[in-house]
This record gives C-alpha cells, sequence and structure tokens, in this order.
C-alpha cells in the first residue's frame, strides 16, 4: 500500500528526500495553499506536513477522508486545529526539541539588541550619521531575567543569560526541574523582580501580560517576546513603551502574521523581527529529520 505525504510547507530538503526514498511513501510538495486549496486535495493525504505558514483548520481535518497524522515542524500547535483532530481520530505531532536552541540564541539577539539599541543605530550608520551619544545603553551583566515559561526553550535561554552574569527567575505552571541557578518564583514575583521578560509559553485564550501586569512592572523594563502572537496584549504594551513604563521590547511574533497594523512595530523603541526564531539551517534540519522519524515510526507496517 502507498501512503500519500503532503508537506504544505517549506521543509528541509535532506528530510523530504529521506522520505521519497522509502517504499510505499509518495511525497507530494505544495506550498501557499489556503484553507479552499486544502479542502480540496487533501482526501488523496494520509499525512500533512506544516510549519507556521499553513493551517489546518476544522474544514481540512474534515475533508480528508484519509487523513491520519498530521505533524507540525516545529513548536507548538497553534495552527492546527487538535480538536478537531481528536474527534476525527487522527493523530496530531510536533518537534518541539529540534529548534530550541535556534529559539534560545535569538532571544538573546533580540535581548542584546534591544538594550544596546542595534536596530536604530544600524539604520543611523546606513543613513550616514554618526550618533554615537544617543545610541548608549545598558548591559545585562548583573540584570534580573524573568523567564515566562520554562520547558525546552525557557531551559535553554536560562544557560545563556546565566553566561552574561545575569540573575535568573522563572516561572511556569509547573515546578521544573533543574540544576541551574534559577529562582523559579510566582509570576507576581517575577513582575516586582525583572528588569528583562522573556516569554516561552504556548499560544493562550488571553494575554499573559496586559495593561495590570505592566503596572506591576520595574519602570523602564525591557519585553521580549519569540513565542507566540498574543501572549502580550499588543495594545497595553505599545502603552507602556509611550508612558515610559517599558522602555524597550523585542518582538518576533504578532498577534496576527504578517501584521496589518504597524503602529507597534513603527515604535522607535521597538526591535522587530519577522517570526524568525526556529529560522536556521541547523534547526530546520533537526526538525525535518524529527519529522521523518514520526512517520517513519507511524506508518512502519507500511515502509
Amino acid at each position: 500500500m502507498t501512503t500519500k505525504i503532503l508537506i504544505a510547507d517549506h521543509l528541509d530538503q535532506e528530510a523530504i528526500e529521506e522520505l521519497r526514498a522509502v517504499p510505499g511513501f509518495e511525497v507530494s510538495v505544495q506550498t501557499g495553499l489556503n484553507e479552499a486549496d486544502l479542502v480540496k486535495i487533501v482526501p488523496d493525504f494520509e499525512v500533512v506536513v506544516v510549519r507556521s505558514a499553513t493551517k489546518i483548520t476544522r474544514p481540512v481535518i474534515e475533508a480528508g477522508q484519509n487523513l491520519k497524522l498530521i505533524v507540525r515542524a516545529g513548536i507548538g500547535l497553534d495552527t492546527i486545529d487538535v480538536k478537531a483532530a481528536k474527534e476525527k481520530g487522527v493523530a496530531v505531532a510536533n518537534t518541539p526539541s529540534a529548534t530550541s536552541i535556534s529559539v534560545a540564541e535569538h532571544v538573546l539577539g533580540l535581548m542584546i539588541g534591544a538594550v544596546r539599541h542595534h536596530g536604530p543605530a544600524n539604520l543611523s550608520m546606513k543613513q550616514h550619521k554618526w550618533e554615537k551619544k544617543l545610541f548608549s545603553g545598558t548591559e545585562l551583566y548583573g540584570k534580573t531575567l524573568g523567564i515566562i515559561g520554562f520547558g525546552r526553550i525557557g531551559l535553554e535561554v536560562a544557560r545563556r543569560a546565566l553566561a552574561f552574569g545575569m540573575n535568573i527567575v522563572a516561572y511556569d505552571v509547573i515546578p521544573i526541574k533543574t540544576e541551574l541557578a534559577v529562582k523559579q518564583v510566582d509570576l507576581d514575583e517575577l513582575l516586582a523582580q525583572a528588569d528583562i521578560i522573556t516569554l516561552h509559553v504556548p499560544k493562550t485564550p488571553e494575554p499573559i501580560l496586559g495593561a495590570k501586569e505592566f503596572e506591576r512592572m520595574k519602570k523602564g523594563m525591557v519585553i521580549v517576546n519569540a513565542a507566540r502572537g498574543g501572549v502580550v496584549d499588543e495594545k497595553a504594551l505599545l502603552e507602556a513603551l509611550n508612558s515610559g513604563q517599558v522602555k524597550a521590547a523585542a518582538l518576533d511574533v504578532f498577534s496576527q502574521e504578517p501584521p496589518q497594523d504597524f503602529s507597534l512595530i513603527d515604535h522607535p523603541k521597538v526591535t522587530a523581527t519577522p517570526h524568525l526564531g526556529a529560522a536556521t539551517e541547523e534547526g530546520q534540519k533537526r526538525a525535518g529529520l524529527e519529522v521523518v522519524k514520526i512517520i517513519k515510526e507511524k506508518f512502519a507496517e507500511k515502509g
């Protein structure tokens, strides 16, 4: 029997070739599909592989007459209607550890860029200006980093932040066992202590950081979000930036992607990147090969 696999987003080429080499696997790469496109073609496939661009909605899942497995090559499952998949008996999997290092490194880059004004300083230099005094920043050394969400990525961020000489406080809904010099606290304590806050949580129904939370933070702190759009209230963040309660923000994710409203991104104290956290050659290779492993294990009897 043939297992038909749809690759609906960009996947590492080595992973695609490895799938194609498996006897009984028929691989089709079709990217840029919208919901209507997917509804038309999904009945032919048993497996669909996505990243962050393609959304696997209830109508798509319900149209998948032969669908048995949806795999996200990345962290989180917010692009997949997991409830609809469960109701239809379709397995859902992801690759949460594959890009943890990529995201953690990006977070540290965003953090440094925010406190040292790399973005605006770069733009100033490209305009042939020399505004050295304007872009004086602060060190990470000795600052308290608050990590909201202390899973795989949060731990990787902590390891790197400790190397910078930062103090770490972390909050998660469950205590996390670690040998790292990290103090685990409740959210209120984290908000009160942190000079910089970074989030590493799945998408939540309501923002974790909103107007009330910003009021409880130190004045002049920094926000970094490379987790999911919507976990920070963007309107409240903009107001906090305007008031000076937050002195800088570094954002890789947004409530709508691509953004339609650029009022937050255009703020002079915001550094923004287009959801690049996992976008490294190494991370995508690991994610692709993990996808291959998941599919092989699911359909081993056909491989």
